[in-house]
């Protein structure tokens, strides 16, 4: 079975999917915030390299860029931000109508179940402070059927 990573065209599909996403949260008043600070000249790449390895696709970003510490930790310690999220949320939605990955009922649902429950329990675990993330996280892994577990197919 074709996993959620080769049915959005693998990286490339993964990388215009999140320039397109990254367009619309900048274009956003609310969620912009979060990158009025600045943001890595490579952030697009990153965020196509951590969602492939997140849908089934190669551990790029792992090998490349750093661990799911990093990523939790870069996102924690912002305090509550739920009216962010919700707004990231719709962008990325939008995102995938932009990329013309909504046209398939079944992906754009997946896409947006994972994209929701990565942005409101990963990301937005520890609003506290990024000293709260505990060592040793992993990229969480999605599948067709959502949270891939310990008992469950990788490729499912």
């Amino acid at each position: 079975m074709q996993t959620v990573y080769e049915a959005v065209g693998g990286y490339e599909g993964l990388l215009k999917l999140a320039a397109a996403w990254h367009a619309r949260v900048l274009e956003d008043e609310l969620v912009s915030h979060a990158f009025s600070h600045g943001y890595h000249p490579e952030h697009t790449e990153r965020l196509a390299a951590y969602w492939a390895e997140a849908l089934g696709g190669p551990q790029r970003y792992t090998e490349e860029y750093g661990d799911e510490n990093t990523v939790v930790r870069l996102h924690s310690g912002n305090g509550p931000h739920k009216d962010m999220d919700r707004r990231a949320i719709i962008c990325f939605d939008q995102a995938l109508v932009d990329v013309g990955l909504a046209t398939n009922d079944q992906l754009r649902q997946v896409l947006h179940d994972y994209f929701s429950w990565v942005t409101t329990t990963t990301m937005a675990g520890y609003p506290g402070s990024a000293n709260d993330v505990p060592e040793g996280l992993q990229i969480p892994r999605w599948s067709w059927n959502g949270l891939v577990g310990h008992n469950s197919c990788d490729h499912c």
